[in-house]
């Protein structure tokens, strides 16, 4: 079991836990985006659940057991799972390395797999009395049809899969990615709705069809108070039937009544090595560079349009533009960090061909163009680019003052991030309000007052 999570030594931890039957009933899993907490914790409600006697014979990915079976498709009835994350960019990888391949077994179980994790997030137990189902329940059915049809027809021998690519096996997963994307697009909220909580709960307290349940919560951190009490009622007396996973990038962000429920579980990030090998033995890539970094966040962002190592120059000409524009107005009294984010991103504006850029409604306009009006749901990324900048210098910088703007900063973005993907603003409106925002921090005209009291 775990096969496919190297260099984390929170496995060993968790394989030993098991063997020992000292498994805790609720865990934290915790550390860097694409360090394996969700994979981790898929496996582990496969593990749980599986139907094999004996422990050796239960650490085995491929066992033959019903249960196990339906955990590897992903359509087990005792797994739910919730939480917002990006889908597109993994999808679009395991597309790729199943059309290299189409014969290759593993290949194809990976992309029907990355359609399934973001199926699984609109389980009946949650989207029955969910508003949004009715405006996704088309798309979900289309989708649900065609992902079966693609299984059913290429989960037998080569010679199938031969005949398939002779034909029309492109359209069949540009079909498929299609739909995917919408689903993601329009289903999923970036804070998890109480409803889903309260159902969730509802769920985990029924008995379960085999012999565990698992709920796992992605990105638990994405949950507003309501959720959060809600969540903890379940924790405070889970049944014994049920394991519980809530995932996060950061420890810290978890409420402490919630993560004194928790047995933590760190993920690290791994080395550069570790990193190709995940690449090489998952998506079955053998062009990587033999020298060189090569993470599997950049691998991944290669297969979209609106990559990160697209979207970061102008996510550098935005941050510079509204340094520029204070400074020209106030050099005098500038703020330290402002000078510094001009000073430290302007080179990677500059070398895409940006320039300086005095008027808002230019400067919105060209990002939205050279985005594609942020397709794909790529806002968000956008927005966390610009977070990542601005947390850089703040990392860097020994003034205090920082510190205090910088948690208005954050605001800001967070609050420009949410009103698009969960109140539906026009991406256009959005940053232009958070530019007029952040002109005010960094031009020293934002009052203290309203975030330290």
């Amino acid at each position: 079991m775990f096969e496919n999570i190297i260099e984390q030594s929170a496995v060993l931890q968790l394989c030993d836990d098991i063997k020992n039957a000292k498994n805790a009933p609720s865990m934290l899993f915790f550390g860097p985006l694409y360090s394996g907490k969700a994979s981790a914790a898929l496996e582990l409600a496969r593990v749980l659940s599986c139907e094999k006697p004996r422990m050796e014979q239960r650490a085995v990915w491929k066992c033959s057991c019903s249960s196990c079976e339906r955990h590897r498709l992903l359509a087990h009835e005792d797994l739910l799972v919730l939480g917002k994350r990006s889908f597109a960019s993994e999808i679009e990888a395991c597309k790729h390395a199943f059309l290299r391949n189409p014969s290759n077994q593993n290949a194809k179980l990976l992309f029907f797999r990355s359609i399934r994790k973001l199926m699984i997030r609109f389980s009946p137990a949650l989207m029955e009395d969910d508003p949004k189902f009715s405006k996704i329940s088309s798309t979900l059915h289309s989708l649900d049809e065609k992902l079966n049809d693609f299984w059913d027809i290429i989960k037998t021998d080569e010679s199938s899969a031969e005949k398939i690519n002779a034909g029309n096996l492109d359209e069949k997963c540009a079909s498929l990615i299609k739909d995917s994307l919408s689903l993601e697009n329009e289903g999923i909220s970036a804070n998890i709705p109480i409803g889903h909580i309260r159902s969730a709960s509802y769920w985990c307290r029924l008995a379960p069809n085999g012999k565990q349940k698992t709920l796992i919560i992605e990105n638990a951190e994405n949950m507003r108070d309501e959720a959060r009490n809600s969540l903890l009622k379940l924790l405070e007396e889970p049944p014994l039937t049920l394991n519980i996973v809530l995932t996060t990038q950061r420890k810290e962000v978890i409420i402490p009544t919630i993560l004194s429920r928790l047995r933590p579980y760190r993920f690290l990030k791994r080395s550069q090595e570790g990193e190709k090998e995940i690449i090489r033995r998952v998506f079955q890539e053998s062009n990587l560079p033999d020298t060189g970094e090569q993470s599997l966040n950049a691998y991944l962002d290669s297969f979209i349009p609106q990559s990160t190592e697209k979207m970061y120059p102008l996510a550098a000409w935005f941050i510079v533009s509204i340094a520029h524009e204070v400074s020209l107005k106030k050099a005098s009294d500038v703020p330290l960090f402002v000078n510094t984010l001009g000073g430290r991103y302007a080179p990677a504006a500059q070398a895409a061909g940006f320039g300086r850029c005095l008027k808002s409604n230019e400067l919105i306009k060209t990002i939205l163009t050279k985005n594609d009006n942020f397709k794909d749901a790529s806002f968000s990324r956008f927005m966390k680019i610009c977070m990542d900048m601005i947390c850089d210098v703040l990392r860097s910088s020994q003034n205090p003052d920082c510190i205090k703007y910088g948690d208005f900063l954050r605001k800001y973005i967070n609050e420009t991030a949410a009103s698009v993907d969960v109140y539906n603003i026009s991406e256009s409106s959005a940053l232009e309000a958070l530019y007029y925002n952040l002109k005010k921090v960094f031009s020293g005209r934002m009052s203290l007052r309203g975030l330290y009291g």
